[in-house]
């Protein structure tokens, strides 16, 4: 029987299991919701167990369709940066998982100014309530039961690849891998090890974080109380990096954006280069070598259509939007700035919130529409412009992946406005694919040449003759951004 390497894929919005084949194939997926909680303004909440028992679910209905017998190993990927904290003995979790969109911890954040330049050199990383330390002392100051368990030696954090491989190992592996510990605020990106300094000045003890290994390496097995067989996990990457393993592999003069339910564009890069707009970040460990990896992060990618669907109503499902944009032969001057949580890479403005601008009796429900999928086109050019001037590169081409990249619309819209190729590959679920890549170079399932040559492109998106319009429009986009960040440049 052929063999199978499964990917384990805990997103934001919903948590999959994918098999894959020797050939690069997708054999059987399944996908279940997550519910996100938003207790206060800008606080956003998952629930952990919740989390684990949809993954678990998942990979039984992929591990029950391919047979226990057949699958070669296990990788997994995860959003990055939200937070668990659980008890070391029980697995019981002392809180809802803080997600990596929360923003409860802005406070913290405003108290540690003073060490904002040292974290920055250290981490690659700003001082943002994005990333998990400072979610972390929001939870030791706040949570009763989780203050007491922390002084009695019996309080446990991981980012979400830790959570669910401790509960599939049933306690017996409490680690990470670099991509995600590069994430915390905590791990120093020059010395590859976590810092005394930045943990002091969290005010946190390095006995709670996992142990850092590889992400091509061996993490455990899954319990063989589980499926009467142990099955190997051998890799592990934060979504993003794992997205662009898949993407470009060990090419550093390729560029990717996820459109996901953020935005994250990265590339590789050599050493670290410490910039004041982007996140400078591990990529990986794999062969015993770090690569690092250069990222913009932006809160509002696929998040806006949500928002759209849930909130505003407009739609009824996702890919509505695609007809809806095209039904309009321009924008009419409508502009959505989705600050739905602040203003993320390049301007790192948290106290913005949405505006729509440009409103005319014209402006029906199909103009928002467009507005809210250009707004994503436009926050990939903010950042791939800067991304050309800091590398000094001529990137002529973008590799794509995410839910959003099936929107036909907004890839032609995409490679108008940055005048660049955009290649989407028949497998969109990349962070997946990424997971199963480096679990499958750990057993030398796949190598990485044979993965690129048996690798397929669904399609290549050209710029048309539309592009100079598009253009113009970003012009308009970028006094729209300007507007937004002056009105809130001091509000409250």
């Amino acid at each position: 029987m052929p063999k199978y390497v499964i990917a384990i894929d805990v997103g934001t919005t919903g948590t999959r299991a994918i098999a894959f084949s020797k050939n690069i194939e997708i054999i059987t997926k399944s996908y279940y919701e997550l519910k996100q909680f938003y207790p206060n303004p800008l606080w956003v909440e998952q629930d952990p167990i919740e989390i684990y028992k949809q993954t678990l679910k998942a990979l039984k209905d992929v591990i029950d369709t391919v047979g226990i017998e057949n699958v070669e190993c296990i990788g997994i990927t995860n959003q990055r940066e939200t937070t668990i904290l659980w008890d070391k003995e029980t697995a019981e979790p002392v809180y809802n998982a803080i997600s990596w969109q929360c923003k409860r911890s802005q406070r913290i954040c405003e108290e540690l100014q003073e060490y904002k330049d040292l974290i920055k050199q250290r981490t690659g990383l700003p001082l943002n309530p994005y990333f998990s330390a400072t979610k972390i002392k929001w939870v030791l100051d706040n949570i009763e039961t989780a203050k007491i368990k922390y002084k009695q030696n019996k309080l446990l954090f991981g980012t979400v690849d830790s959570w669910i491989l401790y509960n599939l190992t049933k306690g017996k592996s409490h680690l990470t891998e670099y991509s995600n510990a590069s994430r915390t605020l905590c791990f120093n990106i020059h010395t590859l090890q976590y810092d005394k300094d930045l943990l002091n000045i969290f005010n946190l003890k390095e006995e709670i974080f996992p142990e850092i290994k590889q992400s091509s390496d061996f993490f455990g097995y899954l319990d063989k109380s589980f499926f009467n067989k142990e099955i190997p996990i051998t890799g592990i990457l934060g979504d993003q990096q794992a997205s662009l393993l898949a993407n470009i592999g060990f090419n550093s003069e390729n560029i990717k954006n996820t459109y996901g339910t953020g935005l994250f564009i990265l590339s590789l890069i050599d050493i670290p280069i410490i910039h004041e707009n982007l996140i400078t970040t591990i990529a990986w460990k794999i062969n015993n070598k770090i690569q690092y990896a250069l990222e913009g992060s932006i809160f509002a990618g696929g998040n806006i259509i949500k928002y759209v669907r849930d909130q505003l109503k407009l739609i009824k499902s996702a890919p509505e939007t695609e007809d809806i944009a095209k039904s309009l032969e321009s924008n009419e001057g409508v502009y959505f700035i989705p600050a739905l949580s602040g203003l993320s890479a390049p301007y790192w403005n948290s106290n913005a919130k949405a505006i729509i601008l440009g409103l005319t009796y014209k402006s029906d429900y199909r103009y928002i529409v467009r507005a809210a999928l250009e707004a994503i086109a436009y926050q990939t050019k903010d950042l791939i412009e800067i991304f050309k001037n800091t590398l000094n590169k001529d990137f002529k081409e973008l590799y794509v992946d995410g839910g959003a990249s099936s929107n036909n619309f907004l890839m032609q819209f995409q490679a108008d406005l940055l005048n660049m190729k955009i290649i989407r590959p028949s497998i969109i679920e990349t962070t997946a694919l990424g997971a199963a890549l480096a679990a499958a170079l750990y057993t030398n399932f796949w190598d990485i040449n044979y993965f690129f040559a048996n690798k397929k492109i669904d399609k290549i998106f050209y710029p048309s003759n539309n592009k100079n319009l598009v253009q113009q429009y970003y012009q308009t986009w970028k006094k729209a951004i300007k507007f937004t960040n002056e009105f809130y440049s001091d509000y409250p």
